[in-house]
């Protein structure tokens, strides 16, 4: 099984919606911004999220993102299977049609990885990633690149107005 760029992404995105919330709504800008996701890729990974109501959208002025659900109420395969990104280690996405039309030989064995992955995955919520150091350590410091950079922006438009 490999895990795209979709499934990783989404993660990602509802993960810093999820570290940041607590001050409003966080918009897909700053979350391309912080992440460096491509603006309409999280547009088009958030409509699915949404439609799995595990993000809720708020319109208007200082509109974006909250969560759908409580952090330990969404756990990591729920993301990844709600962008459409299969959790099967098989090449026959489990049809057990693998080697001209028969199971191939090692198919079971396939089959038997993408449970662990599914269990693995089903186990961890995105209050276990909240929670963990590491997370913490990263958000803190891509916030203070993200302030650092639109502090630099607001002077240099202030430098243009003056």
């Amino acid at each position: 099984m490999k895990l795209t760029t979709k499934g990783r992404y989404a993660v990602t995105a509802i993960l810093d919606v999820a570290l940041r919330q607590k001050s409003g709504p966080i918009s897909l800008a700053d979350i391309s911004s912080r992440q460096d996701i491509s603006l309409s890729y999280l547009e088009q990974l958030f409509s699915k999220l949404k439609k799995h109501q595990l993000v809720k959208s708020v319109r208007g002025p200082g509109g974006g993102y909250l969560l759908g659900k409580s952090p330990v109420d969404i756990n990591i395969a729920e993301i990844i299977l709600a962008v459409n990104e299969p959790l099967d280690a098989t090449r026959c996405r489990g049809k057990g049609n693998c080697r001209d039309g028969e199971t191939c030989l090692t198919h079971h064995l396939w089959q038997d990885l993408s449970h662990q992955i599914q269990n693995f995955l089903t186990s961890i919520t995105l209050a276990n990633l909240l929670e963990r150091s590491e997370t913490k350590y990263i958000s803190e410091k891509q916030d203070a690149q993200f302030e650092g950079q639109h502090s630099h922006k607001d002077t240099l438009i202030l430098d243009r107005l003056l």
